[in-house]
C-alpha cells in the first residue's frame, strides 16, 4: 500500500533550489520511498524526491501539480508533511 496525493506549487518562482532543497530535506526525514511526478506527464517517470538533482528535473513552475507518492512504514506522515510543505509555498510567499 502506499499513500498518494496531489499538490499544486503555489510559491511565485516555483521549485527553484531553495525550496527543492526543503522538500529533499523533508521526504529524507521518513524511512518511506519517496517519489514526485508531474501530473502533466502522465508518460513520464516519477523521481526519487530524496535526491536535490531529480527534484529540480522537475523544472515545476507555478502552477504545476505533482503527484506524490510514498511507500513504506511511515508513508502516510511522510506525504502529510511534504503536502504541508508544499501547500504553505515553501514559506516564501
Amino acid at each position: 500500500m502506499s499513500a498518494t496525493a496531489t499538490v499544486t506549487i503555489r510559491n511565485r518562482l516555483g521549485l527553484h533550489a531553495r525550496p527543492a532543497m526543503a522538500l529533499v530535506d523533508c521526504a529524507n526525514g521518513f524511512s518511506s520511498a519517496v517519489t514526485i511526478q508531474r501530473a502533466d506527464d502522465a508518460a513520464g517517470e516519477a523521481v526519487d524526491a530524496k535526491s536535490i538533482m531529480q527534484v529540480m528535473m522537475l523544472a515545476a513552475t507555478k502552477g504545476t501539480d505533482l503527484i506524490l507518492t510514498c511507500e513504506g512504514p511511515d508513508e502516510d506522515a511522510a506525504c502529510g508533511a511534504l503536502v504541508k510543505l508544499v501547500e504553505s509555498g515553501f514559506d516564501e510567499d
